[in-house]
């Protein structure tokens, strides 16, 4: 359970670190909104996967207090 509460950590921490690197790219490499719009949907994918498997984290300890 801790690995898998590590690793749900592990993913957003990187997903909020690749975000960031995204918007400081996009004013020295000139992307286009198109461009943009696809890396932001890549991000909001690897946060929507970090809820899930805190969810998931979650749903474990809940079962295992019974």
């Amino acid at each position: 359970m801790a690995r898998a509460g590590r690793r749900a950590a592990l993913v957003m921490a990187g997903t909020a670190l690749f975000w960031i690197a995204v918007h400081l790219a996009e004013d020295r490499l000139g992307l286009s909104n198109r461009m943009m719009a696809l890396l932001e949907l890549f991000a909001l994918a690897g946060f929507g996967l970090a809820l899930w498997m805190t969810y998931q984290v979650w749903r474990m300890r809940q079962n295992t207090k019974r």
